[in-house]
């Protein structure tokens, strides 16, 4: 590495003019980005992104992984995309089982393709971030599914119909040439384009044999979420579309019948603080008569039409306040439009519409519209039905909680039909403080994602569930009792297991479903900015530029990265492995030499 100069903020400087220009100019085209694919600072960003990941170690069709990564690996690669030379290795197809019993196909690609993709989708998150619409929250920087469920609780108020929207295959059917067009209205750089479309056309190794492909973006990949969202970009622009011809607004904002009453309570309001005796009363009587019938007569005009809209990946949820003719016009709409323009067919049995009022399943969740004549009094002492057409987002209990209880063997179920929270063999050999550990993340997994729904005190069931199967799982181990293990571990007022650490004893015990929901949520965060990197305080760059063995000392040139994989697969009998948990990282700068001994070591 030394000798050769490296440049360092040129690339990050430019990614974030690329964002600022696409931000300011939405019909602006970007010309000439390839040859920021060749230098050399952008991989080394690219390598700190991915190297932390476990996939980083799972190797493609060439067995490449992040292991070896070095100034070398990188030039070479820049030499070959500076040549014409580069071409992307067919990615490793593998299959992951869905919720429905199908499998999902999944491509892993060689890292050297791994590392050009993450360079790649830098500048495509630069340049179609800022375009993207709210409504979109898949694979996004700072969006998740929270921000999602969260902009549906605040948008979709008072709506009367959902439309479920599901793509068949979305990411299977992608049409190739018509995600070059899309891409070539912003970037006008045929050798920029060139590296996505070779990497689209590479192809996939299955049972050793090689298959091209004709359409779709491999999951798996580095760069196929945000090509996903550029293609679903249209949809998104459509709808809006749709939305700014279906909007009306109301002729009115309250209904007459519901103005006529508040006309007659105020009317009577002051009859009741100028009169007296019997006229008072039979005035405080009717006044009382026509606040109970106010509070049962509709107050909002429904002559409004109003089209809200949210989108995770390849499903979105429309809301309608409008007749079930217009959800049906609209469904075909875009049916027509996926299926005719961009090659995409809507799911026949997952596309439905469903009336507010019933329940309809998004993004795990159970979502409704509240048909509530519960009054509350506010703060200010007015009377309000503050629940009737709010959104409220409930959890699945049957279908989600109890299935993952059963799926993950931690309940039984009696001929009778009652539940049982059982022992889980397969955690036995774990020591006890790390099976309480194991019951804590799959606690905080399920209660920290369902933080929003309206009936979250129902996991307080759930809770303990698990409460007792860990219970009985430490007892198995100890071959003792529940009863026993609660009285062994009692630790204010509870149970908790201690354990040694450097400070002294700490405590291990079950999380309470207030710890889960007190984090803070995604949807809390600020909106989205581009955040430029420094090269130079990249700690792989700065390790490497040492150029000193971390294992021998020696000073060499061709320094490279020995990457284990996992931490807890090191082993203190080894030398290089004892330097690597002293130093509690997962990566070791190597010279060529000690890079060979490792391997050795490793094979015996």
């Amino acid at each position: 590495m030394k000798g050769r100069r490296i440049l360092m903020n040129p690339t990050s400087e430019i990614l974030e003019r690329v964002n600022k220009s696409s931000s300011e100019h939405h019909d602006g085209v970007f010309t000439r980005l390839f040859r920021y694919l060749l230098r050399e600072d952008i991989y080394f960003a690219a390598y700190q992104k991915l190297y932390a990941n476990s996939g980083a170690m799972t190797p493609g069709s060439d067995n490449d992984t992040a292991d070896g990564f070095s100034a070398e690996y990188v030039h070479e690669l820049i030499e070959e995309l500076r040549s014409g030379k580069y071409k992307p290795k067919p990615v490793r197809r593998e299959y992951i089982k869905k919720q429905n019993g199908k499998m999902r196909p999944l491509g892993i690609p060689s890292f050297r393709d791994k590392l050009l993709q993450e360079a790649v989708r830098m500048f495509l998150e630069a340049i179609y971030e800022p375009l993207f619409y709210d409504q979109s929250h898949g694979f996004r920087p700072e969006r998740s599914c929270h921000t999602a469920l969260d902009q549906i609780k605040t948008n979709f108020r008072s709506v009367k119909w959902f439309i479920e929207g599901d793509i068949k295959g979305c990411f299977d059917n992608i049409d190739h040439a018509v995600l070059i067009k899309t891409l070539e209205v912003k970037i006008k750089d045929s050798r920029f384009i060139n590296i996505i479309r070779a990497f689209l056309k590479a192809g996939y190794v299955e049972d050793f044999q090689y298959h091209t492909t004709i359409s779709g973006t491999p999951q798996g990949g580095i760069i196929s979420p945000i090509l996903a969202n550029i293609y679903l970009h249209e949809l998104d622009r459509k709808v809006m579309k749709l939305k700014e011809k279906f909007d009306k607004q109301s002729t009115r904002h309250q209904t007459p019948e519901y103005l006529h009453l508040a006309k007659r309570r105020q009317t009577l309001q002051k009859k009741i603080d100028r009169v007296k005796g019997e006229e008072r009363e039979l005035a405080i009587k009717e006044y009382k008569a026509v606040c109970n019938q106010k509070l049962k007569t509709p107050a909002r005009m429904s002559d409004d039409k109003k089209l809200v809209y949210c989108r995770y990946a390849d499903d979105f949820l429309i809301g309608i306040s409008g007749s079930r003719e217009d959800c049906e016009e609209i469904k075909e709409i875009l049916r027509e439009f996926l299926s005719t323009q961009y090659h995409l067919e809507l799911s026949a049995e997952k596309t439905k519409i469903t009336h507010s009022a019933e329940r309809v399943r998004f993004l795990g969740y159970d979502v409704a519209v509240r048909r509530s004549q519960k009054i509350k009094k506010k703060a200010n002492g007015v009377k309000q039905r503050t629940l009737n057409n709010s959104v409220e987002l409930t959890v699945p209990l049957e279908d989600k909680i109890m299935q993952f209880l059963f799926k993950n063997d931690i309940i039984e179920q009696k001929p009778n039909g009652e539940i049982w929270a059982v022992c889980v063999p397969r955690l036995r050999h774990l020591s006890e403080v790390d099976i309480v550990n194991r019951y804590n993340a799959q606690i905080r997994g399920i209660c920290n994602y369902y933080c929003l729904a309206a009936n979250y005190d129902k996991l307080n069931y759930f809770r303990y569930l698990m409460e007792y199967s860990c219970l009985k799982t430490l007892a198995s181990k100890s071959n003792s009792t529940t009863r026993k293990i609660i009285q062994k571990y009692r630790h204010d007022g509870k149970w908790a297991i201690p354990h040694e650490v450097k400070g002294g004893i700490k405590y291990a015990k079950l999380v309470s479903l207030a710890d889960c929901k007190a984090g803070k949520l995604m949807s809390d965060k600020d909106p989205w900015q581009y955040k430029s990197f420094d090269p130079k305080k990249l700690s792989q760059y700065v390790r490497l530029s040492a150029g000193v063995c971390e294992l021998c000392g020696d000073n060499s040139d061709s320094c490279c990265i020995y990457h284990a994989g996992k931490m807890k697969n090191l082993k203190s009998t080894t030398e290089w492995g004892k330097k690597m948990l002293h130093m509690r990282r997962k990566t070791l700068i190597v010279c060529p030499k000690c890079f060979k001994k490792i391997h050795r070591e490793q094979n015996k």
